[in-house]
């Protein structure tokens, strides 16, 4: 317990800086997360180990562009580009063809890829959200949902949970938690929202809104549970003692700021 203290203070006392002061800070310790996750990918898969030095570099580099594409010094214009794609699925999709000791098979190829666009789609989105106006608050909302969703659906599933959610995928993780966890990290979020963000969205779409994005943020959670059951690990790292590595700490944040920015076109095509 107090090594999990301790990491989580050291944590705090590098994030929030960052927070707050956004921009290229902020972007250079997004560009810093990513590299770190990106070694916790690599190292999930046996076969990983086998990979040559210019497919590791090629997989970093393509991360950390789609990270930071669409962005001039420092600052977001467009977000994630359909040519930081292209250049990801090409440079590693193609030196597989010419692999022939089964080094670096098209499974590897397809893996690293996927993984690749998702992480690097949440970071950059990371990045979009914050340094827009007012987006430090914005984010804050993200983290709330994230945040108060886990906690409570610990909590609660300490006291009270009898009933396993998916016991396959996380044995620890109850119904009565899940619930619990959904009440709070939509209720508080939604209130935050109306005083803090803006009080011009109708109130039953904020409510909506947040309810789906609690949701998913057990679902991530179960997801990367769910990865590191079948590459039987019980943390992607021990980079924060006490909690594991970088994807443990952002499993449900990032489904959460995926399905915001999905969510948020959705309304804006219905409103």
């Amino acid at each position: 317990m107090k090594q999990r203290v301790i990491s989580a203070i050291v944590a705090a006392i590098i994030v929030i800086p960052l927070f707050l002061l956004g921009g290229w800070v902020f972007n250079a310790g997004v560009v810093a997360l990513a590299a770190l996750a990106y070694f916790e990918i690599i190292k999930l898969k046996e076969s990983h180990n086998k990979l040559s030095n210019n497919i590791r570099i090629i997989g970093f580099l393509c991360l950390e562009l789609i990270v930071l594409s669409g962005f001039d010094i420092g600052f977001s214009i467009n977000g994630l580009t359909n040519l930081s794609i292209g250049i990801t699925i090409l440079l590693l999709l193609t030196p597989s063809i010419f692999d022939e000791k089964g080094k670096y098979t098209t499974r590897d190829a397809l893996y690293l890829i996927g993984f690749i666009i998702f992480i690097g789609l949440f970071l950059n989105l990371l990045v979009v959200t914050r340094n827009q106006p007012g987006g430090q608050w914005l984010l804050l909302y993200l983290l709330l949902i994230a945040i108060l969703t886990d906690t409570f659906a610990y909590i609660i599933g300490r006291l009270i949970g009898k009933h396993k959610l998916i016991p396959s995928v996380s044995p620890k993780k109850s119904i009565e938690g899940c619930v619990a966890g959904t009440l709070m990290g939509t209720i508080i979020p939604v209130v935050y929202y109306q005083m803090v963000i803006s009080s011009n969205l109708n109130i039953v779409l904020v409510i909506i809104m947040t309810l789906v994005l609690s949701i998913l943020g057990q679902l991530g959670d179960l997801f990367f549970s769910k990865v590191k059951r079948e590459n039987k690990i019980k943390d992607f790292s021990n980079i924060m003692p006490g909690h594991g590595g970088i994807l443990d700490r952002v499993d449900s944040l990032a489904f959460i700021t995926i399905g915001y920015v999905v969510i948020v076109n959705i309304i804006n095509l219905i409103v």
